[in-house]
C-alpha cells in the first residue's frame, strides 16, 4: 500500500478526524479508511486535537536517501579484500564475514547497518547464501568452572604475509565457555603446552579434569609411538612428560576420539581463526608479536563482549558468577611435597643413574651429583628458557634436591621442548 500522503489530502485527513471528535465515525472506520493502524492513528489525532488548522501529512526524512560516495568507497573497498582473502587457498577461511567488515568500518569511525554491507554484498557478486543450519541442539554438560578445561592446538597459516605458520593453543573451560589461555607459538611443542598449563593452574587454581586429543605430547599409543610391539610397552603404560605434569598435579585427564568429540573447543577456534586471519591480511602482519596483539583483541572480545550461542552468556560474567556462587571445583594451587619450587612441577624429566665416579650422564655432560650414593637413581627435571638461551637443570634423590646447574640450551638438540 502507498504512504497515506500520497492517497489522501491533509482537508480529508482533518475531515476524518474532526468526525471521530464528534463521535459520527469510529476509530476502526477511521483506520480502515485511511489504512493505518492504532498507533498512527492517535499520532494524528494528538497532532490534530493540538493544531486542526496545521495538520500536515508530509515528513522530512531524518536519514539521507544515498551514502556518501567516501562510505560507499570503504564498503566497496572492505569486500572486494574479503574476496581475495576467500579466494586465497591459502588461507583457512572460506565464507564472507560481513560483522568483521562492518567492525573494521566502525574503527575508522564509519557506521553502517549490516543489512547495508550485505545489499552492496549482493550486487558485487561477494555474496554466498547460508546452508540451511541444523537445529541447535548443543549443551553444558558440565555443572561447574573447573570440571573440565578443553585444550588443544590449531596449526594455520594466519598471515598470508609471514613466512611460517603458527600453532594457537587454547584452553576452554567447559561451564563458562571462558578462553583461560590463548597464544602463538612457532611450533607446537611439549614445553608449550606445559607452560599453557602453568599459566593456567597458577592463575585459576587446578581444575578437576583436562580433556584433549591423542596427540602423542598428551598421550603414549602403542600402535603409533613404537615399532617393535614386543619390546614397548602397551597404550597409556607410559606417561609423556606434559601427562606427567598432571598426574603430579592430581589432575584427570580424558582423551576425545575424534576430531568432532572436541567441537565445543573447535567452535571458538573457528570464531578466532575467522577474525584474526583477516586482520592479519589486511593489515599485513608478518610476525608472531604482531599476531599477538590481534590474538589478545579477539581473546578480549570473545570473553568480554561477545554473548555465547549455547549458554546465553558472556563467558567471562559466567564465569565470575559461578565463583561468586561458589559453584567452581577449581582447587588452590600448592606446590606437592616435598618440592618447593615451580621449576620442580613444570619441567621436563628424565631418570639417570651416578657412575663409578658420583656423575650422570646427560645429553655428552658429565654432571657431578654430590651426596648421593654410587650405582643410584635420580630424577632430572629440566627447564627449558629459550627467551635467555639456557637450560636449568635440578637432581633430585630421595625427595632432596642435591644439584641445580645451568647450561646453553644449544647443548640440548634432542630435547623437544
Amino acid at each position: 500500500m502507498t504512504q497515506m500522503h500520497k492517497r489522501f489530502t491533509a482537508d480529508q485527513v482533518r475531515f476524518l478526524l474532526q468526525a471521530y471528535c464528534k463521535e459520527t465515525l469510529d476509530r476502526t472506520s477511521v483506520e480502515e479508511m485511511l489504512g493505518i493502524g492504532k498507533t498512527r492513528f492517535f499520532a494524528l489525532l494528538k497532532e490534530y486535537r493540538q493544531d486542526p488548522a496545521g495538520l500536515s501529512l508530509t515528513y522530512e526524512r531524518t536519514t539521507p536517501r544515498r551514502l556518501p560516495c567516501s562510505i560507499e568507497e570503504a564498503i566497496t573497498k572492505e569486500l572486494v579484500q574479503e574476496k581475495g582473502l576467500i579466494n586465497d587457498p591459502s588461507l583457512p577461511i572460506t565464507t564472507y564475514n560481513y560483522s568483521a567488515v562492518k567492525d573494521r568500518l566502525s574503527k575508522r569511525e564509519t557506521e553502517v547497518s549490516l543489512s547495508t554491507i550485505i545489499d552492496r554484498a549482493k550486487r558485487m557478486g561477494c555474496y554466498q547464501p547460508h546452508p540451511k543450519k541444523k537445529a541447535h541442539d548443543r549443551e553444558v554438560v558440565t555443572t561447574a568452572v573447573g570440571a573440565l578445561i578443553q585444550h588443544d592446538a590449531s596449526h594455520h597459516r594466519w598471515s598470508p604475509f609471514a613466512e611460517d605458520n603458527w600453532v594457537l593453543i587454547t584452553s576452554l573451560d567447559d561451564f563458562s565457555r571462558k578462553l583461560l589461555y590463548a597464544d602463538f607459538v612457532q611450533k607446537e611443542t611439549t614445553w608449550a603446552h606445559i607452560k599453557a598449563a602453568e599459566t593456567v593452574t597458577r592463575k585459576y587454581g587446578l581444575p578437576l579434569r583436562y580433556y584433549v586429543d591423542s596427540l602423542r605430547v598428551f598421550r603414549f599409543v602403542q600402535s603409533r609411538d613404537s615399532n617393535w610391539r614386543k619390546h614397548n610397552l602397551q597404550t597409556d603404560e607410559s606417561d609423556p612428560q606434559w601427562r606427567q605434569v598432571m598426574r603430579l598435579l592430581g589432575i584427570d585427564v580424558t582423551f576425545a576420539l575424534s576430531p568432532q568429540a572436541k567441537g565445543k573447543v573447535e567452535r571458538p577456534y573457528r570464531w578466532l581463526q575467522d577474525r584474526i586471519v583477516r586482520t592479519c591480511a589486511i593489515e599485513k602482519l608478518t610476525t608472531i608479536e604482531e599476531g599477538r596483539a590481534v590474538l589478545r583483541e579477539e581473546v578480549d572480545r570473545y570473553n568480554n563482549r561477545q554473548v555465547h550461542s549455547t549458554t546465553g552468556q558472556i563467558p567471562s560474567i559466567r564465569f565470575e558468577e559461578a565463583k561468586k556462587q561458589s559453584n567452581t571445583l577449581f582447587r588452590p594451587f600448592a606446590l606437592p611435597k616435598p618440592y618447593t619450587s615451580t621449576k620442580d612441577i613444570f619441567c621436563l624429566r628424565e631418570n639417570r643413574t651416578t657412575d663409578g665416579y658420583g656423575k650422570i650422564s646427560l645429553f655428552h655432560h658429565k654432571i657431578p651429583v654430590p651426596d648421593v650414593p654410587l650405582r643410584e637413581e635420580v630424577e632430572v627435571h629440566m627447564v627449558p628458557d629459550p627467551a635467555r638461551g639456557a637450560m636449568h637443570i635440578r637432581i633430585w634423590w630421595e625427595t632432596k634436591m642435591k644439584r641445580a646447574v645451568d647450561y646453553p640450551l644449544t647443548d640440548f638438540p634432542r630435547v623437544h621442548f
